[in-house]
């Protein structure tokens, strides 16, 4: 079934007060929550649903501001929840009346709406970000013209990996399925692969690489005996060989994979997608995540630096090679044709589509370069304490949001969640501008 969106009633309750009674009706929030245009995300998230019988899922409202509200604010899922019970602004930004003391919905909500909606639908949330900034003289439309485009790395929350971490915790995870699967082994290697591993920490440590190397030996012998012996208990059994299928694939890469291997390695075994990316920062020399597109105005706008588009880039690609992709997709999103990209020396030899080929200039580049286009260079670097932003206070430093997916979900809410944060200080600058000018014009009067 469609969600049951909640519209504004007006309805009184003996027993409970309104939220617009109890809150201050100036506050930031407030004035953002009465600015968005929901009806347009209730047609761009309702798409997904059919008119089945079944449940009605929960309104797209209250899903839609609660995503809004996390990437904001930074919050875990957990943390937005119990925010939301004591926060009456968070309540009415979701669209209740009155004021709600327990949660109608399960925290696992957020995760599965997130899933269904995927990354295209959730550019939505962007798109209404920008037209909000242009609907409250935050930003022009034609702001949008001109862009910035550069890349960033997007961790995963992973451990650093080693190979001798990974081989362990490669058996650990085949000897925990076992179990779990009644299946016995000859041996497990429990206590003599714990044992391994912590004299190969010690030797690496103290530089004896050859002892080190050693127990690096034992702990690939562990694992492939553990990968054999379950080889050969779940021959004829279909229903243990599709349980193992998986497992036993991601484990015997990771004992394949050698150290200088071209291609894709496997460095975290509960995200196997992510890539060791290098940026080349001395501090920071390999990321391990995925690399994401992040594009601003060339302008300074009134409201602050926005973000208009972001999108992640797997398979680590070339930073020239994203502009087929990532041209297109900004123009669709924006509804705007871009005039001119002002991208970095590694968008060089790029493969933007033939109408953009020279809308793209890159850093240190003589050819067809106007004053005004060397003036717009120098605000090339306004790109970067954005993705600052993004990284620090808006959850992409670290994503937690499982697969590929999660990967490119995390990147467009955080970006959203950029974008509503500078809305809100606009809002708040605003109001602080009639304040002060409706005291001054009290000035005049009592003069």
């Amino acid at each position: 079934m469609r969600p049951r969106e909640r519209r504004e009633t007006s309805e009184q309750d003996l027993f409970r007060s309104r939220l617009d009674q109890i809150i201050d009706m100036n506050h930031a929030l407030v004035k953002l929550a009465r600015t968005i245009d929901w009806r347009f995300l209730e047609a761009k998230f309702g798409a997904v649903y059919t008119d089945k019988p079944g449940q009605p899922p929960l309104p797209t409202r209250l899903m839609a501001g609660l995503s809004i509200l996390k990437h904001t604010y930074d919050l875990s899922d957990e943390a937005l929840c119990d925010r939301w019970v004591e926060n009456p602004y968070f309540q009415y930004f979701c669209g209740e009346e009155f004021f709600q003391h327990a949660l109608g919905f399960d925290r696992s909500s957020l995760t599965r709406w997130r899933q269904r909606m995927g990354e295209e639908k959730l550019q939505a949330l962007l798109q209404e970000s920008l037209a909000v900034a242009t609907r409250t003289d935050a930003m022009k439309p034609s702001d949008l013209a001109r862009v910035v485009i550069d890349t960033t790395v997007q961790p995963k929350a992973v451990m650093f990996p080693t190979d001798a971490k990974l081989l362990n915790r490669a058996r650990e995870r085949l000897v925990r399925l076992t179990k779990k699967l009644g299946v016995s082994l000859r041996q497990s290697y429990r206590r003599v692969g714990k044992l391994a591993l912590i004299k190969h920490q010690r030797y690496a440590h103290a530089h004896q690489f050859k002892r080190a190397n050693r127990s690096l030996r034992k702990l690939k012998t562990y694992l492939g005996r553990v990968i054999r012996d379950i080889e050969r208990r779940i021959v004829g059994n279909e229903d243990l060989r599709e349980a193992f299928v998986r497992p036993l694939f991601l484990a015997r890469r990771v004992l394949e994979q050698e150290r200088r291997q071209r291609g894709r390695k496997v460095y975290s075994l509960h995200a196997p997608e992510v890539e060791c990316i290098g940026k080349g920062k001395a501090h920071r020399p390999y990321e391990f995540g995925v690399k994401v597109s992040v594009a601003t105005p060339v302008k300074h706008s009134a409201g602050g630096q926005f973000v208009t588009h972001a999108a992640a880039l797997p398979g680590n690609p070339y930073d020239g090679h994203t502009l087929a992709t990532v041209i297109p997709q900004m123009q669709a999103l924006i509804g705007n044709v871009l005039d001119r990209c002002i991208t970095d020396a590694g968008y060089r030899g790029h493969n933007a589509p033939p109408d953009h080929k020279f809308k793209v200039y890159t850093s240190g580049q003589k050819r067809r370069v106007t004053p005004q286009i060397k003036r717009e260079f120098k605000r090339r670097a306004a790109i970067e304490p954005v993705i600052g932003h993004l990284k620090e206070h808006h959850r992409m430093g670290r994503n937690h949001l499982a697969h590929a997916s999660g990967d490119a979900i995390n990147a467009v809410l955080a970006a959203a969640g950029y974008n509503f944060r500078r809305l809100l200080a606009w809002l708040r600058f605003l109001l602080l501008r009639i304040l002060i000018a409706l005291g001054l014009a009290a000035q005049f009067k009592l003069a």
